[in-house]
C-alpha cells in the first residue's frame, strides 16, 4: 500500500503529543525526586534526636545495653521497598533480586516477605515469590511517616508473636547512574552503636530504663522506615526521569525520520504534479 503524505502528518502529531507527555512525567519525576531529597535531612535529625536518647536511656541501665533480641536462627522478614507507578526502569528488579538473597542470606527456619509497591507486587509474582503483606507505596513524600507507622505494626506485631528474630529492610537509594540497593537490618536491635549519654543531670523519666529503651528502640525503627521510604521514592523518580530521558532521545529520532519521510512524499508529489501538467501541455 502506498504511503501517504496526510498518514505521515497524522503520525507526527501523535509523537509530538507522546513527547510533550514524557516530557511533562519527567518534570513531575524530577520534582518530586527533588522535594523527596530534601526532606531526607529532617528525617535524619529525628533519628538522632531519638538516637540521642537512646544514649542517655542506656546510661540510665545499670546492667548495660540490653542484648540482641535473640538469634538469628528464628524466622526472617525481609522488607522490600518497591516501585508504585511504572516507567521506572530496572527499578523493581534490581530491589527485588536484592530481597531475595537477603531471604537466601541464613539458615532462617522460616521466611516471609513485605512489600511495598503495586508495580513491585506484580514483578515479585512474575518471579514466583510469596509475598506475606504488602500495601501501595508512597507517590509523595508527606505519606511516608503514614506508611512507615503501618510497616513498624506489622514488624513488631510478628517480632512480638515470635514470627521472627530477624528482619532486614531492602530499598533503593538515590545515585547519578545505576540503581543502587541496600539492605539494612533492622532486627535484632543493635543498642551497641549508639555511645553512653552520661551527663551531671540524668534525665527524669517514669518508665523503667528497659521499657524505656524498647519503645525507644521501635521509634528509632520507625525513623529508620520513614528515610527508606523517603531514599526510595526519590531513588524511583530518578529511575523514572532516567526512563523518560531515553524514551524523549527515541521519540525525537523517530519524529526525525517521519518529518524526513514526510519531506521525501511532499518532494514526490510535487515532481508528480509537475510531470502531469508537463503531459497535460504536450496533449494540447
Amino acid at each position: 500500500m502506498t504511503e501517504r503524505l496526510s498518514d505521515v502528518m497524522a503520525r507526527i502529531g501523535s509523537v509530538r503529543q507522546l513527547s510533550s507527555v514524557i516530557g511533562a512525567m519527567r518534570g513531575i519525576a524530577a520534582a518530586r525526586a527533588r522535594e523527596a531529597r530534601e526532606r531526607v535531612e529532617g528525617v535524619r535529625a529525628y533519628a538522632a534526636a531519638i538516637g540521642a536518647a537512646i544514649g542517655q536511656a542506656l546510661a540510665l541501665d545499670d546492667g548495660g545495653a540490653p542484648p540482641r533480641e535473640r538469634d538469628g536462627r528464628g524466622g526472617h522478614l525481609v522488607i522490600a521497598v518497591c516501585a508504585e507507578q511504572g516507567f521506572a526502569g530496572p527499578f523493581n528488579r534490581r530491589v527485588l533480586e536484592a530481597a531475595e538473597r537477603a531471604l537466601k542470606a541464613d539458615g532462617a527456619r522460616t521466611t516471609e516477605l513485605l512489600l511495598l509497591g503495586a508495580r513491585g507486587l506484580a514483578a515479585a509474582e512474575e518471579r514466583g515469590l510469596a509475598v506475606g503483606w504488602s500495601r501501595p507505596m508512597i507517590a509523595h513524600v508527606d505519606e511516608a511517616g503514614a506508611l512507615a507507622d503501618r510497616v513498624t505494626e506489622q514488624l513488631y506485631l510478628r517480632l512480638g508473636a515470635g514470627q521472627a528474630t530477624r528482619v532486614d529492610l531492602v530499598h533503593a537509594i538515590p545515585s547519578q547512574g545505576e540503581i543502587q540497593v541496600v539492605d539494612r537490618a533492622l532486627a535484632p536491635f543493635d543498642f551497641a552503636r549508639f555511645p553512653l549519654a552520661r551527663t551531671a543531670s540524668p534525665p527524669i523519666v517514669s518508665l523503667p530504663p528497659r521499657v524505656l529503651l524498647a519503645e525507644l528502640a521501635e521509634e528509632y525503627v520507625f525513623a529508620e522506615l520513614t528515610e527508606a521510604l523517603t531514599l526510595s521514592l526519590a531513588a524511583e523518580n530518578e529511575a523514572r526521569m532516567r526512563a523518560m530521558s531515553a524514551a524523549k532521545a527515541n521519540v525525537a529520532t523517530m519524529l526525525d525520520d517521519l518529518v524526513a519521510r514526510s519531506r521525501q512524499l511532499r518532494q514526490e508529489e510535487i515532481t508528480d504534479e509537475i510531470i502531469e501538467l508537463g503531459g497535460r501541455r504536450a496533449r494540447r
